[in-house]
Formats: structure tokens, sequence, C-alpha cells
């Protein structure tokens, strides 16, 4: 009988990470949480992370993303993923805690957490996934949803008069001393896929490292309550959110660049 040896590009596309869970995926058809899941978990892997790793979620579609990680894991109450990954880091300084979080959840009832916990330049890392819309409660108009964007909540489409203007999160975390990496990515096709990888990659160094706080976000599609397919959901995020939230690194302090070169060249 033949056999073929399975390449090593093979391998990391087909296998299944270690540290993801066999466990089905419940989230709607077209969804990006299953992609950033499955990115993070390759990365403990590559890094090694397993043991230590400490997935914080919170409130919202991301209020089950412990499920998916084949290590420890645990739920905060809304908004507060911040603060328990503090805790975390301060009492046991080995472990790993990150954040798992959606724009309701970490650009409404959890601004301040964030915001201090940048400003305190806490040693955790957050991944802030931004759909532009309250995805489990029904659609309705979040922090991040674009000017003229229709919900639930905003039938007619958002009203900047009324309801103000999306809040550009990477922006104004970047303003306070404290953070060391923030940075915006998106899953809209697979050359972004790998730059979200080596973002969320870097994020999880920079806490290895001690030097601060990082944060990635992430722009994904929810096409079930933008009311489209998965593929056009796909294209509004490239055409739309993009224009309004562009990617890039927005800081990025020195003993972190230099760890991005070093691990460039690695």
């Amino acid at each position: 009988m033949e056999t073929h040896e399975i390449s090593e590009f093979d391998r990391v596309l087909y296998e299944k990470p270690e540290s993801l869970e066999d466990y089905p995926l419940h989230m709607c058809p077209g969804c990006g949480h299953g992609i950033v899941f499955r990115l993070i978990a390759e990365v403990v892997d590559e890094l090694e992370l397993k043991e230590r790793a400490v997935c914080v979620a919170s409130i919202g579609c991301s209020v089950t993303s412990y499920y998916y990680f084949a290590f420890d894991g645990l739920e905060s109450a809304h908004g507060r993923a911040p603060a328990v990954a503090t805790a975390i880091k301060r009492c046991r300084p080995h472990l790993i805690p990150f954040t798992y979080q959606g724009d309701g959840d970490l650009a409404a009832i959890g601004t301040a957490e964030i915001v201090h916990a940048c400003a305190r330049g806490e040693n955790i890392t957050t991944f802030f996934v931004n759909n532009a819309i309250y995805g489990m409660t029904g659609g309705q108009m979040a922090p991040t949803t674009l000017a003229g964007m229709k919900s639930t909540s905003t039938v007619k489409g958002r009203d900047t008069v009324l309801a103000g203007h999306p809040i550009r999160v990477c922006e104004m975390l970047s303003t306070l001393d404290g953070p060391a990496y923030i940075a915006r990515v998106s899953i809209h096709n697979p050359a972004a896929v790998r730059r979200a990888k080596q973002a969320i990659k870097l994020a999880f160094q920079t806490q290895l490292a001690g030097l601060g706080m990082s944060l990635v976000e992430i722009l994904s599609p929810c096409p079930v309550n933008w009311r489209l397919e998965p593929v056009d959901a796909m294209k509004w995020l490239a055409d739309r959110m993009i224009a309004h939230y562009p990617l890039g690194e927005f800081k990025i302090s020195e003993a972190v660049s230099a760890l991005k070169k070093e691990s460039t060249h690695a």
C-alpha cells in the first residue's frame, strides 16, 4: 500500500491544533470567531503555552470561547475580563492570561476596564473581535456600528446626531502611555488571516517578555445580523469596515519592535 508523507504545510493547514478542543462550533454560519479560535490555538501550540495559557471570556458571542480551547479558561462578568485577567497575572505571574471580547462588551460596558488596564500597562493580552454589532442579543447597534449602518435598534441606520460616532478603540487606547503593543487586523481573506496570526503571536510574545499590555483588534463578519450571505459579509467587511477601521499597528514600543524583528529573523 502506497503511503504519502504529510508536508509541514499540509500539517499546519489541515491538522487540528492540540490547543483546540474537539467541540462542535455553535457560532452562526460564516461567523469569524471560529477562525480566530484556531489562530489563537495555533499560536499557543507554537509558543508552547498550553500549560500556562488562561482564556478569560466575557459576555456576548465570546461567552463560551473557553469551550473551544484545551487549556484553562473561565468566564467574567460583562465587560470585566481585563480586571479578571489582571488578578490572574498578579497572583500567578507565570500564567499567560488573555481576554477574548467582542465590541459590545469591550467598547461599551467594559470601556472603563480596558482603558484602565491599558493605562496601568498590565502585562496581559486582549483579543478584541469587532463585528460592529451586538451579535448574541439580537443585532442591536454597538459602539462600533458604522454611521448609517442598519441594526435592530437603528432600523433606518445609525444616526450620529442621536447615537454619536463609532468608536475607534485602537486609536483611542494608543494615546495612553501604558500599552506596549496595539494592532488592528482582519480575517476577510487568506492573506489577512496570516497577518492576523502574526499579530496574535506578537501580542503573546509581548506578555511573555514582560513588556506590558498588548491588544489586537480583529475585524470579523457577522452575516446573520448584517443580513448578508457569508461571502458578501466578507466583502462588506473589506469594503466598508476597513475604510473606517484602518488596519495596522497603532502602538509598538521600542522593546516590542525589537522583539518583532528578532522573531521575524528567527
